[in-house]
């Protein structure tokens, strides 16, 4: 993405944190010095440290106060002391969970910044919007209702059954004379491929940057997603969106746009794995496919309400 085309960011900073899972392991602490010699340089004011409750943000709050920034916010359990200068206790999830960007909103509205208009944002590259126009003429998408899918997710316990979606597919293809075309990584080529089997539809797996994915769900009527990034793209650019929710965590469901959040309630809810610790998948597993049709008919009938929510998940004590 070229955020120089984003009014709303001057610039990003790249670094990898030794305490995100993702982070490949390291041979010294060099880069962290690096970046604490690169934040002491720009002479930052201030800096917003957004985390989600189950995340700790002492260590990005050690580095700022390491490279002499004069106001440090932040959301945090435990009393931070002289790390942070504003310090919000974070009350969840002892006494509730919110969506996680109003977590966010909250936590800069403490200190006076506030927006009137809430919605997530997202700058498209004009070559990424004549990019997808070309790659949609050449498949012969029109003006005929068609849908994206994106099946994977990068952690097992959020991708819904290749078998349902392969039914869900099918039944909008041959029952409804919907168009689907497919997104996903290279890793997802497989799974897609599973999912299509002989079926009339469209693959732009391994073929798209983010800017052309982006660009691709802006265009499209409708989003079918497991609770994964494309979800979030969709809210951004203003595309309703089905999302096949896995009830790992509650916070993160699509902000401010036309929804449809399907799954099926399990007592082991909010459980923030990857890997189902039951084994059964069942908040996913036991959601019909008839379902998931149901409310792609629902958001694409010109008659549905297309009002605006944030849809709550049943959150109980465990």
């Amino acid at each position: 993405m070229n955020f120089s085309r984003c009014p709303d960011i001057d610039d990003v900073i790249v670094y990898d944190s030794p305490w995100l899972k993702a982070t490949a392991p390291r041979k010294n602490s060099d880069p962290e010095y690096a970046i604490i010699n690169l934040l002491r340089e720009r002479d930052f004011d201030a800096a917003v440290i957004f985390t989600v409750y189950s995340q700790n943000p002492l260590p990005t709050a050690f580095l700022c106060y390491m490279a002499g920034i004069p106001l440090t916010l932040a959301h945090c359990h435990e009393n931070p002391y002289q790390l942070l200068t504003h310090w919000i206790k974070d009350p969840e999830p002892e006494q509730f969970i919110r969506h996680e960007v109003q977590h966010q909103l909250d936590l800069v509205a403490s200190v006076g910044s506030t927006i009137a208009d809430q919605r997530l944002k997202l700058c498209i590259p004009d070559t990424a919007k004549l990019r997808i126009q070309s790659l949609l003429a050449e498949i012969g998408i029109h003006q005929q209702p068609w849908v994206v899918i994106h099946p994977g997710a990068s952690a097992i316990s959020r991708r819904y059954p290749s078998e349902s979606f392969a039914i869900v597919t099918e039944k909008l293809v041959r029952d409804y004379d919907i168009q689907v075309v497919f997104t996903g990584t290279e890793s997802e080529i497989e799974l897609v491929e599973f999912i299509r089997g002989k079926m009339r539809s469209h693959s732009f797996v391994n073929r798209l940057n983010l800017g052309e994915l982006s660009a691709l769900i802006d265009a499209a009527p409708l989003l079918i997603s497991n609770n994964t990034a494309p979800v979030h793209i969709a809210a951004a650019v203003g595309t309703p969106v089905v999302d096949i929710y896995a009830l790992t965590n509650p916070q993160h469901t699509p902000w401010q746009v036309p929804n449809r959040v399907i799954f099926h309630d399990v007592p082991c809810r909010i459980c923030y794995k990857s890997i189902c610790p039951e084994g059964h998948h069942h908040c996913l597993r036991l959601v019909k496919p008839e379902t998931v049709v149901s409310a792609v008919l629902e958001l694409l009938s010109p008659d549905t309400s297309m009002s605006v929510s944030n849809y709550q998940l049943p959150i109980t004590s465990r």
